[in-house]
C-alpha cells in the first residue's frame, strides 16, 4: 500500500489507478467501475450505456481507459459515443476509439493495450440479417476476450439449404453462438449437425403472438438438441459466455 501511496505522491499513478489497484474498482460521479473483472472472472468490464446521461458514459469510459487501458461500451447511440470521444480527447487524447453504429458498441484502447490471444475459434452465426445487432455484441466481446471470430450470416431455416451448405465451416469452429429471431429454429437446427457447444441466440424479431422474441426464446428453451440459451438479445451474455468456453479450449491445446 505504501508503495501505491508513493507513486500518487510522485504523480506516477492516478488516484483512480490507485484505488483500482487497491480495491478492485474505481469511484466516479457517475459510479464504480470494476477494474478487476477480467483478472477476477475472465469476462472484461464493461458499460452499459442505456439508462445513462451522455456525460456519465463518458465519465465511465473514460475511467475504464484510465485504469484498464480499455473501455467497452455497449448499446451506445451517436450521443453517446459523441461524448465517449469528447471525454477521451481531455482525458486520453492517444486512445483509439471504435464504434460500430449498427450493433450499437464501443471500444476504446491507449497505445500499447493488448488484448488477451486464445488458440480458439469462436463462430457467430446468423439466420438473417435482422439478428446482425445483438450478434454484432457477442461477437465483439468475444473477439475482445481473444478468441478469434468467425461470422457465418443468413444461414436460417426458411431456406435449409443455406443450412447445409454452411455445416463444414461450423463443424471447424470450438463454440459456435447462433441468433435467430421469429420462431428461433436455427440453433436447434445447428446444434443437431455439430459436435461443438451451441449458444442460442433468440433475436426479438418478429411480431403478432409470440413477437418480439418470447416464441424465438421458448423455441430455443424447448429444443430437442442439446444447447444452452441466453436471454432475448443478450448479445454481450452469449459473446461471454463463448469466450469463457474459448479460454478453456485454449488452455487444454496449450496443454497438449
Amino acid at each position: 500500500m505504501r508503495e501505491i501511496l508513493e507513486s500518487v505522491a510522485a504523480g506516477e499513478l492516478t488516484p483512480a489507478e490507485a484505488e483500482s489497484e487497491l480495491a478492485g474498482y474505481a469511484t466516479t460521479g457517475a459510479g464504480r467501475f470494476d477494474a478487476a473483472r477480467e483478472d477476477r472472472s475472465g469476462v472484461p468490464e464493461a458499460v452499459l450505456a442505456s439508462a445513462k446521461t451522455a456525460e456519465e458514459i463518458g465519465d465511465l469510459a473514460a475511467t475504464a481507459v484510465e485504469t484498464t487501458g480499455r473501455a467497452i461500451v455497449t448499446r451506445i447511440d451517436a450521443a453517446g459515443a459523441a461524448a465517449v470521444r469528447r471525454e477521451l480527447a481531455e482525458s486520453a487524447p492517444e486512445a483509439t476509439v471504435r464504434w460500430d453504429e449498427r450493433a450499437s458498441w464501443l471500444v476504446a484502447t491507449v497505445p500499447g493495450f493488448e488484448r488477451p490471444t486464445l488458440d480458439a475459434r469462436v463462430g457467430v452465426v446468423t439466420a438473417g440479417t435482422s439478428d446482425a445487432v445483438p450478434a454484432g455484441e457477442a461477437a465483439m466481446i468475444a473477439r475482445e476476450m481473444g478468441a478469434e471470430v468467425t461470422r457465418i450470416d443468413d444461414v436460417g431455416v426458411a431456406s435449409l439449404a443455406r443450412t447445409i451448405d454452411a455445416v463444414d465451416r461450423l463443424r471447424e469452429l470450438d463454440v459456435l453462438v447462433v441468433a435467430a429471431g421469429r420462431e428461433g429454429a436455427l440453433p436447434t437446427v445447428v446444434a443437431g449437425l455439430v459436435d461443438t457447444p451451441v449458444i442460442g441466440l433468440p433475436v426479438s424479431t418478429g411480431y403478432g403472438h409470440g413477437g418480439e422474441g418470447e416464441a424465438a426464446l421458448s423455441g430455443m428453451l424447448q429444443s430437442c438438441t442439446a444447447l444452452s440459451v441466453v436471454n432475448v438479445d443478450a448479445g454481450f451474455t452469449a459473446g461471454t459466455q463463448a469466450g469463457l468456453v474459448a479460454r478453456q479450449v485454449a488452455t487444454a491445446r496449450a496443454g497438449e
